[in-house]
């Protein structure tokens, strides 16, 4: 049993909604990423995502755009992040790391080897943003070849036939893209999120995520009450990179949304 669903099935238990952030690697500047990763475990991250820059993050919104800018102009290339992950898996053992890329990268190095440098490195999923399920056999029988879960994203316009593809395929848990946009964006209508995830539930038993404008406390809580994880990352990338200390600013923004979660749950109870 993988990482990742050994973790969902603890908050389960536990009655908890997994809070999830993203960071772009070497992003502010490719020392920091470590610390920073460890500073999310240490502030109430159930599980990681780690962004891959990407010249052409064509899912991202202008935030995520230039952080991946950034990193690049710092020379951070996929075995610098495969680098940095080794370096926090050593320091933190349990917390549940998910690269998330797209193709290019992975072609570039080959399938194979990308799955068995990754598993080495301590990464327990990954999200390829631009890879469909009818396309992605041989990525996914590598990562499970390594005993890496792949991780699919599902959105407002999937439809039946595509949540189903999905849902056959997805390991751990499935991310669900809830605006027509990229992130960073605002416009969240967790009524139109609610029946979308109806739908995706009536075919799996996967945890579903929810991610792309949750941005505090508030909306945090609100997609709580939809989904069994909450993630979050614009905020999370600008707030590290206008910070004169990264480390204490992102700890900040997450204890603040684990409070929000957290209240959620102990109000849910008491109802």
């Amino acid at each position: 049993m993988s990482r990742i669903i050994e973790r969902f099935a603890q908050l389960g238990r536990d009655d908890r909604t997994a809070l999830i952030p993203y960071l772009t690697a070497g992003d502010p500047e490719p020392a920091a990423t470590v610390p920073l990763l460890q500073a999310v475990a240490a502030a109430g991250a159930d599980l990681i995502e780690l962004g891959v820059p990407f010249s052409d993050p064509m899912a991202d919104g202008p935030v995520i755009q230039a952080a991946c800018e950034r990193a690049l102009a710092q020379q951070t290339r996929l075995r610098d992040v495969l680098d940095m992950t080794a370096d926090f898996r050593h320091k933190d053992p349990n917390t549940p790391l998910i690269l998330m890329t797209y193709c290019n990268p992975i072609a570039a190095m080959g399938e194979r080897a990308f799955a068995m440098a990754a598993a080495a490195a301590g990464v327990d999923g990954v999200l390829v943003v631009d890879l469909p399920p009818e396309e992605a056999q041989a990525t996914r029988d590598a990562l499970l070849g390594e005993g890496l879960d792949p991780i699919f994203l599902l959105a407002p316009t999937s439809s039946d036939e595509r949540i189903g593809k999905v849902a056959a395929q997805a390991r751990g848990y499935i991310y669900y893209v809830s605006l027509r946009g990229t992130t960073g964006a605002d416009r969240l209508d967790f009524d139109d999120a609610a029946k979308c995830i109806a739908r995706i539930r009536a075919r799996t038993a996967l945890p579903i995520g929810i991610g792309f404008g949750i941005k505090d406390a508030a909306t945090a809580a609100r997609a709580a009450e939809l989904a069994d994880a909450v993630i979050v990352g614009s905020a999370l990338v600008q707030t590290a990179h206008e910070a004169d200390d990264a480390c204490a600013a992102v700890s900040a923004l997450m204890q603040e949304l684990r409070r929000g979660l957290d209240a959620r749950a102990v109000q849910g109870g008491d109802a």
